[in-house]
C-alpha cells in the first residue's frame, strides 16, 4: 500500500500544509492550549518548546506493538516536549527536559535513515507541537525517495482543527485515551478538558484513516490504534472509555490495553498511583473489553 502523503506530494499539499502549520506559529494554536506565543521568533510556549526541534533520539525500536515493529521495527523519533503535564510520565526525561536541537534538513535525513535501516515505518513520538517542522521536513524526506507510512503517536489531547490538516499525510494513528473524568484528567495531566479533547480527537482520526489495516504479513499499513494505559484503583476509567470506543469510534477497533504502568516522577503525589497494578485489575479491564465488544482487537490477544 503506498503510504497517502505520496498522493499529496504528488499534487504539493504537503507544501502547503507546511505553509499553513508553519504561519500557525506567528501566534500558536497547533494544540489545544492556543497559548499563541510568536515560536517563530523563539518564544516557548506551554508545551516548553520554542521553533527548534529538540529530539532525545531515534531508531529502530522494537518495544512497540506486534503491527507496528514486525522484523524491521519501527522508526521511532522520540520528540522533546509535551503538551501533557501527567505527573505519572513514564518517559518524563523526554517529556520535561532538552534534547539535541536538529535542523528541518537533519530531521528528513533521520527518516531517510530509518528507512535504509529497514524499519517498517516512521514513528513520531509526541509530535504535536512541532507539526509545522515535520511536515515541511516530511516534503523534503518525500522529495529524496521516502515511502514508509508515518505514525502519528500522540497522548490524544489533539485540537481537530489541527488534525483535519494531516487528513492524507498520516497513515497510521496511535493515540492514547488516558482517562474519562475530567477532573482526574485535570489532577494527573494537568487539563481540565482531557476527555473531551480526546473523544473529539479520535472520532476525527476514525474517520480519516478507518480501522487498523495490515499487510500479509501482520504488519500495520493504515488506521487507528488505540492505547489506554490501566492505572491502579480505576483511576484511568476503563469500562467508560472501552464503552464510548465500541459505540462512537468502531466495535472492531484495535486497542493494546497497557499493564506496564509503575510510579515514577511525581507519582508519589497521590496515593493510588504509588503502586503498580494488580493482575486482577489487568484481567478485569480484559473481561470489560471483551464483554463491551468481543470484535475489538486486542494488542496482545490476536
Amino acid at each position: 500500500m503506498r503510504p497517502s502523503y505520496r498522493e499529496y506530494y504528488d499534487h504539493q499539499a504537503l507544501v502547503k500544509y507546511a505553509r499553513e502549520l508553519m504561519e500557525s506559529l506567528e501566534s500558536c494554536s497547533i494544540c489545544p492550549h492556543s497559548c499563541r506565543v510568536n515560536r517563530l521568533k523563539g518564544q516557548i510556549g506551554w508545551c516548553g518548546a520554542g521553533y527548534e526541534v529538540e529530539i532525545s533520539g531515534f531508531g529502530a525500536h522494537f518495544g512497540e506493538e506486534a503491527p507496528l515493529v514486525g522484523s524491521g521495527g519501527s522508526g521511532t523519533i522520540f520528540f522533546n516536549h509535551c503538551i501533557l503535564r501527567c505527573i505519572f510520565c513514564q518517559n518524563w526525561d523526554i517529556s520535561h527536559g532538552h534534547g539535541e536541537v536538529v535542523s528541518l534538513d537533519d530531521l528528513a535525513s533521520i527518516m531517510l535513515d530509518l528507512q535504509k535501516k529497514g524499519c517498517h515505518n516512521i514513528n513520531l513520538v509526541s509530535p504535536t507541537h512541532y507539526l509545522a517542522q515535520i511536515v515541511t521536513a516530511l516534503g523534503i524526506a518525500v522529495g529524496r525517495g521516502l515511502s514508509l507510512p508515518l505514525v502519528y503517536n500522540c497522548g490524544g489531547y489533539e485540537k481537530v482543527g489541527t488534525l483535519k490538516k494531516l487528513r492524507g499525510l498520516v497513515d497510521i494513528y496511535l493515540p492514547d485515551f488516558k482517562y474519562s473524568d475530567p477532573d482526574i484528567g485535570f489532577q494527573l495531566s494537568g487539563v481540565k478538558d482531557y476527555p473531551e479533547r480526546a473523544r473529539e480527537s479520535l472520532k476525527e482520526m476514525q474517520n480519516q484513516v478507518g480501522d487498523l489495516i495490515l499487510d500479509e504479513y501482520g504488519i500495520a499499513q493504515h488506521g487507528l490504534l488505540i492505547r489506554h494505559l490501566i492505572l491502579p484503583g480505576g483511576l484511568s476509567g476503563t469500562h467508560d472509555i472501552l464503552s464510548f470506543i465500541a459505540q462512537e469510534i468502531s466495535p472492531t477497533a484495535y486497542i493494546n490495553l497497557m499493564d506496564q504502568y509503575h510510579p515514577c516522577f511525581h507519582a508519589d503525589e497521590i496515593p493510588l498511583l504509588r503502586r503498580r497494578i494488580t493482575s486482577n485489575e489487568y484481567q478485569q479491564a480484559i473481561r470489560e473489553a471483551r464483554d463491551i465488544s468481543p470484535r475489538f482487537r486486542l494488542d496482545k490477544y490476536e
